[in-house]
């Protein structure tokens, strides 16, 4: 710490900050926050290129995929992070193409939404993938409802961590407006006529549950009485 004419300054290039300590802050990071540190000084730059920080930030991110760390001792473990990143990245924007084709019109028929889902589940993709790759302001709300969606179904992550993950990428208010078409009952011997329903929710609504029956036609898809289930985005009111 330097002072002088009234102001003071941490010196990061400085290595006289004893490595456990220095360990302990950058535990606390964002992969990109390690490599923005890594570029203060040669002592941040090897500290923060050591595999004990890299392995911890794989298994804090893909804490279901730490065998393949373990695996692949040929190359660095910081490699191994970027390149599984890079990887994933790849594979997700070919889901984000293909569900911005689907919904050209600004609706997406249930069978396209639930093919994009089961595709992010052949990639393994976890929690803080999603808020990377899906959970972006910038996106397309369908984008955000699958991620929401494969959070709660697919990696049953608890509703309050998925609300509190909404809230700081704002996209909690997002709205989607869900349409189902379920068959006529029968009534003495004669079919009533097809029944429409439909509901203009919140990302914020769906996570905590308050519309489980939307989340459980979405979740079902267009099956036995359902005969076909339609998503459509809601423009976000600028007022």
């Amino acid at each position: 710490m330097e002072k002088g004419g009234g102001s003071s300054r941490f010196d990061l290039g400085s290595s006289s900050l004893p490595c456990d300590l220095a360990l302990d802050i950058v535990s606390l990071l964002e992969a990109s926050d390690v490599c923005s540190l890594g570029s203060c000084s040669r002592f941040w730059q090897d500290l923060c290129a050591s595999d004990s920080v890299w392995i911890a930030l794989y298994k804090r991110r893909w804490p279901s995929a730490v065998d393949d760390l373990v695996a692949s001792p040929s190359q660095g473990c910081k490699t191994f992070y970027i390149n599984k990143h890079k990887k994933l990245a790849s594979a997700v924007s070919v889901v984000v193409k293909s569900v911005l084709e689907w919904s050209k019109s600004g609706s997406m028929e249930v069978g396209y939404y639930l093919k994009a889902i089961s595709d992010l589940g052949s990639m393994e993709l976890g929690f803080k993938d999603v808020q990377l790759f899906l959970f972006r302001k910038e996106h397309n709300v369908l984008l955000n409802l699958i991620g929401l969606h494969y959070c709660l179904f697919s990696l049953d992550i608890p509703p309050l961590d998925v609300m509190e993950v909404l809230e700081s990428c704002q996209v909690s208010e997002q709205q989607v407006c869900v349409s189902w078409f379920m068959l006529g009952r029968w009534f003495y011997g004669f079919r009533l006529p097809d029944e429409h329903r439909s509901r203009i929710v919140s990302l914020t609504e769906l996570a905590m549950g308050k519309e489980g029956e939307v989340l459980g036609v979405l979740n079902r898809g267009a099956i036995h009485e359902v005969l076909r289930v339609q998503i459509t985005k809601v423009a976000t009111s600028t007022t």
